[in-house]
C-alpha cells in the first residue's frame, strides 16, 4: 500500500506499507535528509514476514513535499510527523525504529507519545542534549569524522545525476567506517534507487538547515517506561563510542545491543544483525 498523509500544512508525506494487514506495526524512521527507501530492502522484507512495515519520506525528501525554503521547521517538529503516518495507517500504536536523526526523533516520541509506542529502537544517533542533539551546557562527547564535516560543506552543491551518484557513494564510504568492507556497488545501487523514487537528483539539504529548538530535553529520558532498545555501531564516524552507551544510560531498562563492525550505515554485512536484535526485541514486548 502506498499513499500520501496530510500534516495540517504545506506537507504532505508519501508513505508504504508491506507485509500481513493484522500485524503489528513496525515504523521505520530514517536519518536526516534521506528518503524512506533508503531503509535496506532485505531489512524490510524480513521484518514484513512478521509485522506490518510502514516506512515514510520525510519532508523535503523522496515524493513528500519539498518546501523548506518557502515553510521552514523545526527538526522536532518531524516527530509529529510520525505520529500522523501511524494514524494514517491504523495503528494505535508500533514498534519504532529510528536511525540517526530518526532515533532523535524516536526519543522525542518516548517524551510526547509514549501510549503510541509498543517499542523504542535507536541506533547510529545521540541522546538529546548531547552531541549533534545538544546546545549549550551539553556534556562532552565526540564530534563526527573531519573528513565528513569536510564533506557536509558541499551537501547541498548543484550536480548532475553522475556527479551527485559520485558524491552519494564517497559519502557512504565515510559513513560505514573503516571495518567492515564498503560495498560501492551495493550503494551505488541504493542511491539509484533513491533518486528514481525521488524524480529528481537533487537534495536541498532541508533538514541541516532546520532548526534545533526543542532537543535539548535530555534530562527527561529518566522517566522514559517505554522498552527501549539501543544498537551500538561501534564504527560510526558520526556518533562513536560512547554515544551509545550514553544515551542507553539515559533510559531507565534499555537493552543495548552491539553490532561489531557497523558504522553510521546499514551495510549489507551488518542487517541480518540488525534484523535478528529487532526481532528478538519485537517478540519480547508484543501487544498487550
Amino acid at each position: 500500500m502506498e499513499t500520501f498523509v496530510e500534516t495540517g500544512g504545506p506537507y504532505r508525506l508519501w508513505v508504504r506499507a508491506t507485509g500481513p494487514a493484522d500485524a503489528p506495526v513496525v515504523l521505520l524512521v530514517m536519518g536526516a535528509n534521506a528518503t524512506g527507501v533508503t531503509w535496506p530492502a532485505e531489512l524490510v522484507e524480513a521484518l514484513a514476514q512478521r509485522y506490518r512495515v510502514v516506512l515514510y519520506d520525510h519532508r523535503d525528501t523522496g515524493r513528500s513535499t519539498r518546501a523548506f525554503d518557502e515553510h521552514p521547521y523545526e527538526i522536532a517538529d518531524l516527530a509529529g510527523d510520525a505520529v500522523r503516518v501511524l494514524d494514517a495507517v491504523g495503528a494505535e500504536r508500533a514498534h519504532v525504529v529510528g536511525m540517526s536523526m530518526g532515533g532523535v526523533l524516536v526519543q522525542l516520541l518516548m517524551l510526547d507519545a509514549p501510549e503510541r509506542l509498543l517499542s523504542a529502537t535507536a541506533f547510529a544517533t545521540a541522546a538529546l542534549g548531547a552531541g549533534l542533539a545538544g546546545g549549550e551546557g551539553a556534556p562532552p562527547m565526540p564530534d563526527p569524522d573531519p573528513r565528513l564535516l569536510e564533506l557536509w560543506e558541499h551537501l547541498a552543491d548543484e550536480r548532475d545525476r553522475e556527479a551527485e551518484l559520485d558524491w552519494r557513494v564517497a559519502h557512504w564510504r565515510l559513513l560505514n567506517g573503516d571495518e567492515t568492507p564498503f560495498d560501492a556497488e551495493a550503494f551505488r545501487a541504493l542511491e539509484q534507487a533513491c533518486i528514481e523514487h525521488s524524480g529528481t537528483p537533487r537534495n536541498p539539504a532541508a533538514h541541516a538547515r532546520a532548526g534545533q529548538s526543542g532537543l535539548e530535553r535530555g534530562d527527561e529520558l529518566a522517566g522514559v517506561k517505554v522498552p527501549f532498545l539501543v544498537i551500538e555501531a561501534p564504527n560510526d564516524p558520526i556518533n562513536p563510542p560512547p554515544h551509545a552507551s550514553y544515551l542507553a544510560s539515559r533510559v531507565p531498562g534499555t537493552k543495548l545491543v552491539t553490532v561489531r563492525g557497523m558504522g553510521h550505515a546499514l551495510a549489507p554485512a551488518v542487517v541480518p544483525q540488525v534484523t535478528d536484535a529487532l526481532l528478538e526485541f519485537f517478540a519480547e514486548h508484543p501487544p498487550a
